[in-house]
């Protein structure tokens, strides 16, 4: 079983910047892959960025070149680092972990691979 807690949303002007953080529980983060998903209201769940165990990386085209998926293994926390953002980036961010251990690529972005999701964070941007 593994817990995850996400933090570092929050209210930021367009052109900012913010850095989300998940953190899981458990000893076996390592051998993870994650993910960062968002949802805005009336919209459903989209796939942000994913990171392998292996730290490969992955992200969707529209924030491709402006946000940054990392991890930390010894500190148990992967993050999401959001630059650039713009009014369309306000949702909340969710992350997950999944077992899967295909190599890189959109598979990544399919929910159902993931075995446990955090219960989010709101990001707000404003114009």
């Amino acid at each position: 079983q593994v817990q995850l807690v996400e933090s570092g949303g929050g209210l930021v002007q367009a052109g900012g910047s913010l850095r989300l953080s998940c953190a899981a529980s458990g000893r076996t983060f390592s051998s993870y892959a994650m993910g960062w998903f968002r949802q805005a209201p009336g919209k459903e769940r989209e796939f942000v960025a994913a990171i392998s165990r292996t730290y490969s990386t992955y992200y969707t085209g529209s924030v491709t070149g402006r946000f940054t998926i990392s991890r930390d293994n010894d500190k148990g926390t992967v993050y999401l680092r959001t630059n650039s953002l713009k009014p369309e980036d306000t949702a909340v961010y969710y992350c997950a972990a999944g077992n899967q251990t295909y190599p890189i690529g959109s598979t990544y972005s399919r929910p159902g691979l993931y075995d446990y999701w955090g219960q989010g964070t709101q990001v707000t941007v404003s114009s």
